[in-house]
């Protein structure tokens, strides 16, 4: 029942969590309330947990809303329910990646969320964007290698998602002359971001060495269009090939995971034809809002999977 906290109990698969302030507005642009938002991932969920599954998730969380401050959260929380699958991983990502036997240092304690009970906990803490890594860990919660490699599409302006679009082209043939599958999905911020499953698990230097070998082919070739240099300076109007979150300790945002920015946009998979569409014409393709990706989901299915 809601209370004078604006709480309410729901059972969420078997467990029962607590709910508070449904009608705070985390999106003061659009109005959209944190009500809202759960009911967003709770539609998403059958097509967003598969892609979560084994992976530890790094949380952004908007307590206030976006118009405030956020903070990023890698550790479980105070109060985390015992119910709550979690993986203690060292914090050097290239060792976590590694084997469960790397021993000495510190370690995190990420939640996995492989059901909608822990992802409905997650964000009724307002954690907005879930942003995970490229290796997994295996049944037992410990890391293994990457299974998938990702390229982020990161324009500087005045290039945008046009120019992304046109590059995200070019990364799939090197990709593919590596007989590597791309599959794209729009950032929710700005660019694209590419993945690509890995034939056999690499570790993330070996990953990040292979993202950062097409970034610089395509550099070499295209010097006008692309950059894999990491200094803003060099990105006016150019896109940044970012092969960095490749690397062991580095994450990128969960595609359908809403984004932190003053609209409720989300990390929205779409299909090549509309890539080549916005390749094309820049007024083809923009980033998502989170009414848009439900529709998208309901007529097209998951197109990442």
């Amino acid at each position: 029942m809601a209370g004078e906290k604006d709480e309410v109990r729901v059972d969420v698969d078997g467990r029962t969590l607590t709910i508070s302030n449904l009608h705070k507005v985390l999106y003061p642009r659009t109005g959209t309330t944190k009500g809202e938002v759960l009911n967003y991932y709770a539609q998403v969920a059958p097509v967003l947990l598969p892609h979560l599954k084994d992976r530890c998730v790094t949380r952004i969380r908007w307590p206030h809303g976006v118009q405030d401050g956020s903070f990023f959260e890698k550790n479980v929380p105070n109060g985390t329910p015992s119910w709550v699958r979690t993986a203690k991983v060292p914090t050097t990502g290239s060792r976590a990646s590694r084997s469960a036997g790397s021993g000495g240092g510190d370690t995190l304690v990420f939640p996995i969320v492989d059901d909608l009970a822990t992802l409905t906990w997650l964000v009724n803490l307002a954690a907005l964007e879930l942003h995970v890594h490229q290796w997994t860990v295996d049944g037992k919660d410990r890391p293994r290698g990457a299974d998938r490699l990702v390229i982020d599409l990161d324009p500087g302006e005045p290039a945008g998602l046009h120019e992304c679009c046109q590059v995200a082209l070019l990364v799939r043939e090197k990709l593919a002359e590596r007989d590597l599958d791309a599959r794209p999905v729009t950032s929710g911020s700005k660019g694209l971001h590419l993945y690509a499953d890995l034939p056999a698990r690499l570790s993330p230097d070996e990953s990040t060495a292979l993202a950062k070998e097409v970034a610089e082919e395509l550099q070499g070739e295209r010097p006008q269009l692309v950059t894999a240099t990491m200094t803003k300076a060099k990105r006016s109007g150019k896109v940044f090939l970012d092969w960095s979150q490749n690397a062991g300790s580095k994450t990128t945002i969960s595609p359908y995971s809403l984004r932190g920015r003053d609209v409720p946009t989300v990390a929205t998979p779409v299909s090549w034809a509309e890539v080549e569409a916005g390749a094309e014409d820049a007024l083809e393709l923009d980033q998502f809002r989170f009414e848009a990706v439900l529709e998208r989901v309901r007529e097209h299915g998951d197109l990442f999977s």
